[in-house]
């Protein structure tokens, strides 16, 4: 069941601490907020947007280096600092002309609940809190920070038959570095 809700999958909906990250936040002595992302993650979101799917962030936090990350990666839909998550989804939909079973939305903490629960397909890493894992129709074998995304991505991309290209130095050439 879970795997044919994928095949109408156009846009990933994510969070960053805890999703993207694994919820730490370094605190430099002047003040800096350092995060954590993972290579691979950044491989499968390149690729799916190389390939057309879109992908938007939504976080309560704030921070100019994800920022650059996101973007160096082409992600264009970056909202930081948002407390009605919901609201923000509702504009994305709408913008996109998507329809919820259009988008899956990865969360992990009780904020993101609201977005979770009208999202056509909701995911957590394996270590959301209790909350969102039991309304997740998906809860990844890896945790935030480490390799859930990409896991997400890929599924919903192998069962598109997008997952890579048939000539892997062709897609090597097409994709920057992560």
């Amino acid at each position: 069941m879970f795997l044919s809700k994928l095949k109408h999958i156009q846009a990933f909906v994510l969070d960053i601490d805890g999703v993207l990250t694994d919820a730490t936040i370094h605190v430099t002595e002047s003040g800096e907020q350092l995060r954590r992302f993972n290579v691979r993650d950044g491989y499968a979101m390149q690729l799916a947007v190389k390939k057309g799917y879109f992908i938007c962030v939504i976080s309560g936090g704030k921070s100019e280096s994800v920022i650059l990350r996101l973007k160096g990666l082409g992600i264009t839909e970056v909202h930081l600092g948002i407390t009605q998550k919901l609201e923000v989804y509702n504009k994305f939909m709408q913008q996109n002309h998507l329809k919820p079973e259009n988008v899956i939305y990865m969360g992990d903490d009780i904020p993101d609940m609201p977005v979770m629960k009208v999202a056509g397909v909701s995911a957590c890493p394996a270590d959301a809190v209790e909350e969102v894992k039991e309304i997740s129709d998906y809860i990844s074998s890896k945790r935030g920070g480490n390799g859930c995304v990409r896991d997400l991505i890929e599924k919903v991309l192998k069962v598109q038959d997008n997952w890579f290209d048939s000539d892997p130095t062709a897609q090597e050439d097409s994709i920057p570095s992560v």
